[in-house]
């Protein structure tokens, strides 16, 4: 998951899982030249949104464990990791995480769909339901959606 990736990163930088915002801001934008400063407090945004991060008294503290995130060497982060996820796109990286076959998953979750006349996010739901991967807070927005 390249989001959880590239949060990790400040943190892991200063061996510890609570940094100022500004801080973490730095060391995205000027430190590791990934992002601008504005990009990199909409990065923050989409982490809190994913659970990743949280907001304290002016910081963000890491709501995983930082040290136990492989950064490979040259690892540099895509922009699109500044745009929301749908709910599907995370059951979807939750599934693969959990070592299903992204294509089968899509396949099977595709099949749910048409059968029972649901939503995509629904049917990624039960998918990843029956296989007991863990999709987080994705699957408040999946019910959302869900079709009466």
């Amino acid at each position: 998951m390249s989001l959880e990736v590239t949060v990790a990163v400040p943190f892991k930088q200063q061996g510890t899982t609570r940094l100022g915002e500004g801080e973490f801001v730095v060391a995205l934008s000027l430190d590791r030249s990934w992002f601008s400063p504005d990009q990199a407090k909409r990065l923050i945004d989409v982490a809190a949104g994913r659970g990743l991060l949280a907001r304290e008294e002016g910081d963000v503290v890491a709501q995983f464990d930082p040290p136990s995130v492989s950064v490979p060497e040259e690892y540099e982060p895509d922009q699109s990791i500044l745009r929301e996820q749908s709910a599907f796109e995370r059951i979807l990286d939750a599934l693969v995480a959990a070592g299903c076959d992204k294509q089968e998953a899509v396949a099977a979750v595709n099949e749910r769909q048409r059968r029972l006349e649901i939503s995509v996010e629904a049917a990624a739901a039960l998918y990843a339901r029956e296989r007991d991967v863990d999709v987080g807070d994705a699957v408040q927005s999946a019910k959302a959606t869900f079709k009466r």
